[in-house]
């Protein structure tokens, strides 16, 4: 998996992800001269500097007829609205604890209510307990929506101080660890509370939960609920819902080797109601218990389907989803409404005519059949035909298809559902003229030379990909990339018959020079080039090998045997000289996970050459999965990466030895490290003394081989050595093959092993932005505070 993020030269202040890079850059600028001030006044008690000229002076030129003119210009000469813009990209941390300190002008623009009432402290890894009681200190007369989604670290005296917070309306404290007790004192401190997030840890009691909590319970529009032991959680007592978000992620097997079962729930409070329910959104880890707590929170569509549901989005893996006997309740009800905006469903819940008929009685702006090969023709024939009331409002589609077909007996009848149509596909983006969003991975595209009547000639589908000029995100399997032109098969011959008795001539692999990357190839590569010219807002690609399997998958259970990829012809074609294509993108990000066509890595050179901002790269089973054949390759690219800030490295065959870990040290602002290598070897003291070097990385977790005990000591050493300087350091370093890893994976933070060491797609997974959320959101926060800006 390929991920680069580029920021160079050619960014403009003209999109909000430009700007963003550009005055991040000026962020540490303008905290580093906080340090260089002259004290001469005092507000609330800490002194302050009133000339801002003294801090950041800019000489300016101005060129004449005559000669140049120099002056200069202060901060202090810029608008209230200019500082503000710039400091709306500088973290709340950073505002409240250094730039407020800088002068009088600054302290005050520091505690606008533009910037203080929303606010988001995730993955503030910087900021320790201290840090975070002093911003909520200084912010809890103004915050009214707080994030502090994937703060693992922070103690629960931290989280206390939540409740002097009492104006807040929207808290998400995701990835926190929050007692039953701890949230019902901060619920019956938040009055004001409309929306919230948190998890439903081992050992949650609802019924510690006071009256004052309950009742702030009753009020709530919106709940998320990560559930990590069978449990109701908050759900029944939440009768006002609007929207209803499950994250289901319980293993099968508890701590002590028994099976874990939903039987307790049977006495706990009443079945939840959801009486005005609008969205409801469940994702489940795989696992027999997660199914089976699903049907119990559906329990009540089997009786009462809400009326007014508009977004519906269950995610089942595994080759089997419980059946739901309310799945047909569910469609009579969505075509009889006809107000649907999202749906996502198993592929055991529906069949191809009952979803047809949803589909033609609505006009939804996200779908979601991935994991459906039997559902994905309905789909793109009610999207091409009259089977859907508006197409053009589509923005968000995924059909992408089975990855581990061996656990699928069904995928191996009949190869044909994962194949793309040409014909369909170019109809498909000319009745979908507004996708932002779209998802074809683990299916396949040959392309084919010849004329398909009704087609122009030689229509490939990237070139019908590139008429979408909004898309923004794509995942797309490797052989798509490739311009079907390989030679034709010569007929067969005397001497072909001699060919399995006859020594084959050895051909070598090349070695990777220095500078030989200019020199890459550029056919076959017209198809991606095509692509990435057609759509300028694409920011997000991601590329993978047809049969790619991670060895750490997301949605299925862990590869205890990694087995070859089995790619397709066209697959083994997308190589280096597709890689190198990716560096005149304007994506922030592009994963490319086996592909076999890697054979030096001379591409991943030249995009680290040309995106001298790199921020954060993945690469996952590239080339030949029985040696690391692009290693030197590697180096290079990772000395050139200056900017990174994540690594995430995943191949059979790693040797992590003392050449690795000094070209990785090069990687100064590197926070977040992954490596998977089932014969992967390291070096302990130079990872040692990778870590001395980068001193932000947080995040350091190693599956690789070697020993148990070899694998604790190291992680040992790293915890004793850097964990009081890093309050959020996460190591964990263990044998990949280890037959406790499961139980080492549940007790990491669930967060990082979503966005960093478990191995998924992201694109098109969940919509782009509810808009019903949104437009809540807005009215919540309207509602409590009348001068707020929206």
């Amino acid at each position: 998996m390929f991920r680069p993020q580029c920021s160079g030269e050619t960014q403009r202040f003209t999109s909000g992800r430009s700007s963003h890079m550009k005055f991040s850059a000026g962020r540490h600028a303008l905290i580093k001269n906080t340090h260089k001030k002259t004290m001469t006044s005092s507000v609330n008690g800490r002194v302050l500097d009133e000339d801002m000229d003294n801090q950041i002076v800019q000489a300016v030129c101005v060129e004449d007829g005559i000669g140049v003119v120099s002056g200069s210009i202060g901060m202090s000469d810029f608008s209230d609205e200019i500082l503000l813009s710039i400091l709306c990209y500088v973290s709340t941390s950073d505002l409240v604890n250094n730039v407020s300190r800088t002068c009088r002008k600054l302290h005050t623009l520091c505690y606008d209510k533009t910037l203080l009432t929303t606010v988001t402290l995730s993955e503030e890894y910087t900021a320790d307990d201290g840090a975070i009681r002093q911003v909520l200190k200084h912010l809890s007369n103004h915050v009214q929506s707080l994030s502090l989604s994937g703060c693992y670290w922070l103690s629960g005296s931290t989280i206390d101080r939540l409740i002097r917070c009492r104006s807040l309306v929207r808290l998400d404290l995701s990835g926190c660890r929050v007692t039953s007790l701890r949230l019902s004192r901060l619920l019956s401190s938040l009055p004001l509370l409309r929306s919230l997030a948190f998890d439903v840890s081992p050992g949650f009691d609802s019924a510690q939960l006071s009256g004052e909590a309950r009742d702030s319970l009753s009020r709530l529009s919106e709940l998320r609920q990560t559930v990590l032991t069978p449990s109701y959680g908050v759900v029944p007592c939440c009768s006002s819902l609007f929207s209803l978000q499950l994250q289901l992620d319980i293993l099968d097997v508890t701590r002590e080797g028994t099976s874990m079962c939903c039987q307790l729930m049977m006495g706990q409070s009443s079945v939840p109601h959801y009486q005005q329910l609008e969205e409801f959104t469940a994702c489940l880890a795989p696992g027999e218990v997660n199914q089976t707590l699903l049907l119990l929170y559906l329990a009540v569509f089997s009786v009462r389907v809400p009326e007014r549901l508009r977004s519906f989005l269950v995610s089942v893996p595994g080759p089997n989803p419980a059946h739901w006997p309310a799945a047909s309740s569910l469609a009579h009800s969505l075509v009889q409404h006809g107000d649907l905006e999202a749906l996502q469903l198993p592929r055991s819940w529906l069949d191809a005519t009952s979803l047809g008929r949803v589909l033609l009685s609505n006009a939804p702006k996200h779908l979601n059949f991935s994991r459906c090969p039997t559902l994905r023709q309905t789909v793109i024939q009610s999207l091409t035909g009259t089977g859907v009331r508006d197409s053009t409002r589509l923005v968000s589609l995924n059909l992408s298809g089975i990855g581990h077909t061996s656990n699928y007996p069904e995928c191996s009848r009949a190869r044909g559902e994962e194949e793309l149509v040409a014909e369909a596909m170019s109809r498909l983006v000319i009745c979908c003229p507004n996708l932002s969003h779209l998802n074809l991975l683990h299916t396949h595209y040959h392309h084919d030379n010849a004329h398909t009547p009704g087609l122009e000639a030689n229509t490939h589908l990237c070139t019908s990909l590139s008429k979408l000029t909004h898309l923004r995100s794509l995942a797309l399997p490797a052989c798509a990339l490739s311009d079907g032109s390989h030679t034709p098969s010569p007929s067969p011959s005397p001497s072909s018959l001699l060919l399995g008795l006859r020594k084959p001539s050895r051909v070598g692999l090349q070695t990777y020079r220095p500078g030989s990357g200019d020199s890459l190839p550029r056919e076959g590569t017209s198809g991606l080039g095509t692509l990435l010219a057609g759509c300028p807002c694409l920011e997000v690609l991601e590329i993978t090998g047809p049969g790619f399997i991670s060895a750490l998958p997301r949605l299925e259970p862990c590869a205890r045997v990694c087995v070859d990829q089995r790619t397709c012809v066209n697959a083994r074609g997308v190589g280096d000289a597709h890689v190198a294509a990716l560096r005149g993108s304007g994506a922030a990000e592009a994963d490319a996970g086996g592909a076999a066509g890697v054979l030096k890595g001379t591409g991943l050179v030249q995009v680290a050459e040309h995106c001298r901002d790199l921020q954060a790269l993945s690469l996952a089973n590239l080339g030949s999965l029985k040696t690391w054949n692009y290693s030197a390759a590697l180096l290079d690219t990772l000395r050139n990466c200056t900017q990174l800030t994540q690594l995430r490295l995943e191949q059979p065959y790693l040797v992590c030895n003392g050449a690795f870990w000094e070209a990785l040290s090069c990687c100064s602002r590197l926070r977040r490290l992954c490596l998977i290598s089932r014969n992967g070897t390291f070096h302990p003291a130079a990872v040692v003394t990778f870590m001395e070097c980068c001193r932000d990385v947080m995040v350091c977790h190693m599956f690789l081989g070697g020993t148990l005990v070899a694998c604790r000591t190291l992680q040992k050493t790293l915890l004793d050595r850097f964990s009081v300087e890093r309050p959020a350091l996460s190591v964990v370093i263990y044998p990949l093959l280890h037959e406790d890893l499961p139980l080492v994976i549940r007790d990491m933070p669930l967060p990082l092993l979503d966005q960093l060491t478990l191995f998924q797609s992201r694109v098109a997974q969940a919509p782009p932005s509810s808009q019903l959320g949104h437009q809540r959101a807005k009215r919540q926060l309207a509602n409590q505070s009348p001068s707020s800006p929206w």
